[in-house]
């Protein structure tokens, strides 16, 4: 029989690291993690085979697929001590994507998974938070209802600023629990309405919908242009991971961050990175709002992670050594606080600017952490054209009109456009521009890739935007400055 299913957590895991091909590098990671004793969510990697199959054969899944599943979820149910669908005491899951190269917003998520009328009630009765639970509730109905039931974000979107506005509130965390009970009400509404059918309550029906979502995304057009941009074959799959929650949306000794080893834009040792708290990761990679940083600096007066969470930014301090000793590389960390505890929930090797990456192979080779020959073949040649990018004279006279936060090097100049579609038009016709957004979804790839550089309202220099690669153009391509 074959073996689709791959667990972690609790300290133990199937895989490794160096099964980045059958498992994702999302997938090879986690297990890396919990095989180190690291602090990760219990859950399990559906291969990159079954996605190669599910697609082959018609969204079809292998005939035993079903009971490998339900076997591993009684695992995770007798790890958390919560049984999946259950009313009283609810096991909650997310559904990710991990292929085998990072593609940072080309597929889908689902948090929250689980949730339904009932269930949210004993969400709400277990953590003591009402508020909490139809957070969560909403957050899901929003993203299934998009990912899986593919519903314009918008249509959701267009609800909760119209709720916000209607009670006066500006930012998502003044609403209460009764505001987001009444929210996800609508949201409900909204999918019937659309589909002509309610938003489904059977917890099993939802994780396979998502499943089979996940790895429908791998074809979708967003990631199709993602893969030609840079060369990823179609045949490699993503594999899907399904992990226990962790709620970094519980209060406010609750945060979730992305965070790196080093800084990526300078390559300056020391953790790096931008975290919000009662929030949930989407939050911060989405960009959809502006977060706060780890480390307090005096550049940036913001309340930081190190401050207001002494104890959980000590405990990732060392994590991050270790991971970043362990790969012998940057690594690029996502990362939850629930009720005090760090958790990690994804690490990678993380990505520099070309100036960063002369400074950490140096750096590097100096500590004793890689030797000159893994050093040099650390740098890709390409990359050294960033050096090379046209900057402001710091000497010039200028007009500032505004300042925000830099995600990567260099200057541009264009025409302001607002859409991707607008953007990939007028690129087209040999016009520079320049993509001004609220905030960028990948369904921006394109605009994106087209533009000569970003600027978003929202989100910070860890978000997609920032620091996706298909933002920078394409390793033969000059990066766009994203602000």
């Amino acid at each position: 029989m074959e073996k689709w299913i791959y667990a972690f957590g609790d300290g133990v895991a199937d895989g490794r690291a160096a099964m980045r091909d059958l498992l994702g590098g999302k997938g090879a990671n986690l297990a890396e993690m919990a095989n180190l004793g690291l602090p990760v969510p219990p859950g399990f990697t559906i291969t990159t085979e079954v996605c190669a199959a599910f697609l082959a054969n018609d969204n079809r899944y292998p005939d035993d697929l079903a009971a490998v599943v339900d076997t591993a979820l009684k695992r995770i149910e007798e790890q958390v001590g919560a049984r999946f669908g259950d009313p009283k005491l609810p096991l909650l899951v997310l559904v990710r994507s991990g292929a085998r190269a990072s593609m940072p917003g080309m597929m889908d998520t689902v948090l929250n998974l689980g949730l339904n009328d009932h269930t949210v009630a004993g969400s709400a009765a277990a953590s003591g938070d009402a508020r909490f639970a139809w957070d969560s509730y909403r957050r899901f109905v929003q993203m299934y209802g998009n990912v899986v039931l593919a519903l314009d974000h918008n249509g959701f979107e267009d609800i909760l600023e119209s709720h916000k506005q209607d009670c006066g509130y500006v930012d998502d965390p003044e609403l209460n629990g009764d505001d987001w009970q009444n929210v996800v009400a609508a949201y409900k509404s909204y999918v019937e309405a659309e589909l002509g059918s309610p938003f489904p309550q059977d917890p099993h029906n939802q994780l396979w919908g998502a499943i089979g979502a996940v790895f429908n995304s791998w074809t979708n057009q967003r990631a199709n242009t993602y893969r030609r941009l840079h060369n990823i074959p179609e045949s490699w799959g993503t594999a899907v991971n399904v992990q226990s929650m962790v709620f970094g949306n519980m209060g406010d000794d609750c945060a979730t961050g992305v965070a790196f080893t080093r800084d990526p834009s300078t390559g300056t040792p020391g953790i790096f990175g931008e975290f919000l708290i009662n929030a949930q990761g989407e939050d911060v990679v989405a960009g959809i709002r502006t977060p706060q940083p780890i480390v307090t600096s005096a550049a940036d007066v913001r309340p930081a992670l190190d401050e207001l969470m002494p104890d959980a930014f000590g405990e990732l301090a060392g994590v991050a050594a270790r991971l970043e000793a362990h790969y012998q590389d940057v690594q690029d960390i996502e990362f939850a606080v629930q009720a005090g505890k760090l958790w990690m929930l994804q690490t990678w090797s993380g990505k520099r600017t070309a100036a960063a990456a002369l400074k950490i192979a140096v750096d590097m080779v100096a500590e004793g952490v890689i030797d000159e020959r893994r050093a040099v073949a650390s740098i890709d040649p390409a990359s050294l054209d960033q050096v090379l990018h046209p900057t402001l004279d710091p000497s010039a006279a200028r007009d500032l009109i505004v300042k925000g936060l830099p995600a990567s090097p260099g200057a541009a100049v264009g025409k302001i456009v607002f859409t991707a579609d607008d953007a990939e038009q007028r690129a087209e016709q040999g016009e520079a521009v320049i993509l001004v957004r609220a905030e960028t979804s990948p369904e921006d790839i394109h605009g994106m890739h087209a533009a000569k550089a970003i600027v978003t309202s929202r989100g910070g220099m860890t978000s997609h935007a920032a620091w996706s690669p298909a933002a920078w153009g394409g390793p033969a391509s000059a990066p766009p400055a994203v602000c």
